[in-house]
């Protein structure tokens, strides 16, 4: 069989089989009649299929967006790159060029052309090639829509199916659209749905990509091209196969040509000439491409699938504007105070996580990482969030937070030796064995205050105030009901092992709730779940609603008094402290002219070293650990992270006026309360060195370099129910 017999045996059996289906539509429609111009339904209502929502209110959509607090964009969210575009916004030269090739009696059918369908058929058996399509820019919007709005892989098959059915039904739904919207809107839906290549969906995304114009400025040789690119993307495609694209350009403009909408000269100074691209970038598509704060676009969209329950096909092919809470400023800042101290991918990470008080407004998510790529510098996991490490001394605040709840002050006095043997905790946890000791490293008074304890970070002093608790269940449901969530999981397990080491915070800290739970003190007492998105707008730029037509975003979810008004504000007075006070641990972190509260932790071997510092008007932790293995981090909450916060924050506070914090409660701050018995405030003197942990919540000797304050610190020892050091 020769070359040309073959395909012209196909071209043949495609001819057979088309005049069959077109037969087989005629019948198919029963009552419409036929006429010079196709076929003209009597009565659309009982003729015709009801449109599926598929080709009404959900068709394709563009790409999602996420914008920042203030409008600006961090990245687009899609499967398909499309930038749907209203009619006036495509050059008309444009429109003129699509019908020409694909549909040239596209505004005198009513939707199926089967005049037209068997002169493409002739015509192109005489080519002995494909010259022209059969289908009408209806039909191929029907099919097109069906297929790329398909859930499932039967509506896929049935979309593409090659059988009398799918035709029949194809031509019913094509009159249908012709009954229900005009020649205009029908064309601009066309070229907003179909594929361009190079990965481009619709004419906007084609103009960009291959010309970097928008689809309103397209010229008469770009409209050509890109006309003809329709019927075979891939084999016409003038950045890949620029000959096959100007042989297919110039098919298009005799076509033009022909039907009086191109000029001879127009025909003849175009087709000399190759195609001319000027190929543009792909917008951004994920949080691995933000623009901004990748970490915090990755938990924001976590936050859209897991809390408000938005699937990822909704996000991706919703065409939805997401109105996040980040601060693009704040980030900026975060992002950079970071790198200051730990260069980007570093094996130790440093975390820092804002929040606002009073909305729970995740305003900033920093680590020394890039989200979502591959090199080694990269990372996956959303830092921020996660519980890896503990917190060290950051813990104090709760263990003092229900005292004060309790009646003690901020002048509660105890005297403990050093080491100080508990009376109450179990080194294994429990009621029984041997008893639960900490040491201090450093030089303390063995008599303190609440206020001076927690500034300079008793051990000691903090081991004998749970003492005086009676039990460890106030300290951790104070911290719950302060908004650490990562604690949830193991609550109850600390309370009824009875473990005395939650003073020292030896449990696995998420940053971001640790920020939470701090920011409810800056916000006198009331706890706000943390939240990164305030709204999510449909492709109308409406707001999504669930089921029920409420919201789908809610407000800020806020539990006002979640903490005592009056503890929380003798809270922020203290530890005011600990960021002021030649004494204090966090002295680092100061903003000269700015109110800052804060505390410093460091975990058990130091395995992670931690900070939060809090004005009125923002919460943020800093922490730095190993996220892959335990090690030393070389320093304590007053160095790295302290200075981190600093950095990040000096830019943020000193261009806004100074707010200070609400007084505190005169009666818990002044007021006196009989300091604790005498056998809660001395220490067990059988008690050995060894038995004490030497680890410190202080700052490393002035040969590290890294000396604060008066360098006075904790050492810190568990009790998770095997002695395990925390």
């Amino acid at each position: 069989m020769s070359e040309y017999a073959q395909p012209l045996s196909r071209i043949l059996a495609k001819l057979a089989a088309t005049i069959v289906v077109a037969g087989a539509l005629v019948a198919g429609l029963l009552f419409p009649l036929v006429g010079g111009t196709g076929l003209a339904a009597r009565s659309s209502a009982s003729l015709l299929d009801a449109l599926p929502v598929e080709l009404t209110d959900k068709t394709p959509a563009g790409n999602s967006k996420v914008l920042a607090a203030d409008g600006s964009l961090i990245t687009y969210l899609y499967t398909n790159n499309r930038t749907p575009v209203t009619g006036d916004q495509i050059s008309p030269i444009m429109k003129q060029a699509l019908v020409d090739i694909e549909d040239s009696r596209f505004y005198d059918h009513n939707g199926l052309d089967v005049q037209g369908t068997m002169r493409a058929l002739v015509k192109n058996v005489a080519a002995g090639s494909v010259q022209e399509g059969g289908s009408t820019l209806t039909q191929q919007l029907v099919k097109q829509t069906l297929l790329q709005t398909a859930t499932t892989p039967e509506d896929r098959q049935a979309a593409t199916e090659q059988n009398v059915g799918r035709k029949l039904r194809e031509a019913r739904l094509a009159m249908a659209l012709e009954e229900t919207y005009s020649k205009d809107e029908i064309l601009t839906r066309y070229l907003n749905i179909v594929y361009f290549g190079q990965g481009a969906y619709g004419i906007q995304a084609a103009a960009q990509k291959y010309f970097s114009v928008n689809a309103a400025d397209l010229t008469l040789p770009q409209a050509a091209m890109l006309a003809g690119l329709v019927q075979s993307p891939a084999n016409d495609d003038p950045i890949t196969n620029p000959d096959n694209a100007m042989v297919r350009r110039n098919q298009v403009l005799q076509r033009m040509y022909d039907l009086g909408h191109v000029t001879a000269q127009e025909f003849t100074e175009i087709s000399a000439q190759p195609v001319a691209v000027a190929p543009g970038t792909d917008p951004p598509n994920g949080c691995i491409d933000a623009t901004i704060g990748g970490f915090f676009c990755a938990y924001a969209l976590q936050h859209l699938t897991g809390t408000l329950g938005l699937t990822q096909a909704e996000i991706d092919q919703g065409g939805l504007t997401i109105q996040t809470t980040l601060r693009p400023d704040m980030q900026a800042a975060g992002d950079q105070a970071v790198l200051n101290t730990l260069p980007m991918g570093a094996d130790l990470a440093g975390m820092y996580t804002v929040v606002e008080p009073g909305t729970g407004n995740v305003l900033a998510m920093s680590v020394n990482r890039r989200y979502g790529c591959s090199d080694p510098e990269c990372e996956s996991v959303i830092l921020n969030s996660v519980a890896s490490q503990g917190a060290g001394s950051t813990y104090k605040v709760f263990v003092a937070a229900a005292a004060l709840a309790e009646g003690f002050t901020a002048n509660h006095t105890i005297t403990t030796g050093n080491p100080y043997t508990s009376r109450v905790y179990k080194k294994n946890g429990g009621t029984r064995g041997a008893p639960y000791t900490v040491s201090n490293a450093g030089n303390y008074a063995a008599t303190m205050d609440m206020r001076s304890a927690l500034v300079q970070s008793s051990n000691t002093y903090f081991l004998a105030l749970e003492d005086a608790l009676g039990s460890v269940e106030k300290p951790v449901r104070m911290a719950q009901a302060m908004g650490l969530r990562s604690l949830d999981g193991r609550a109850d397990a600390i309370i009824d092992g009875n473990l005395g080491s939650f003073t020292l915070g030896p449990e696995a800290t998420s940053p971001l709730d640790l920020a939470s739970a701090y920011s409810t003190m800056a916000a006198s007492g009331t706890q706000c779940d943390p939240r990164p998105v305030t709204q999510v707008l449909d492709r109308n730029g409406e707001p999504l609603t669930k089921a029920d037509g409420t919201p789908l975003v809610p407000g800020s979810t806020c539990t006002p008094e979640a903490i005592p008004p009056e503890v929380a504000t003798t809270l922020n007075q203290i530890l005011i402290g600990d960021v002021s006070s030649p004494e204090g641990t966090g002295t680092r972190a100061a903003v000269p002219g700015h109110e800052i509260a804060g505390k410093t932790g460091t975990s058990q071997r130091r395995y992670s070293a931690a900070f939060v510092g809090y004005t009125p008007q923002y919460a943020a932790s800093v922490m730095v650990l190993d996220p892959k293995v335990g090690r030393d981090v070389g320093g304590f909450g007053g160095n790295k992270p302290a200075t981190i916060w600093h950095d990040a924050m000096a830019p943020i506070l000193t261009n806004q006026p100074a707010v200070p914090f609400p007084p505190g409660d005169p009666a818990l701050l002044d007021g006196g309360r009989p300091s604790a018995p005498e056998e809660d405030r001395s220490s067990d003197s059988s008690t050995t060195e060894e038995e004490s942990s030497t680890e410190a919540e202080q700052v490393p000797p002035p040969a590290d370099g890294e000396q604060n304050g008066n360098g006075r610190g904790n050492g810190q020892q568990g009790n998770r129910g095997r002695g395990d050091d925390d």
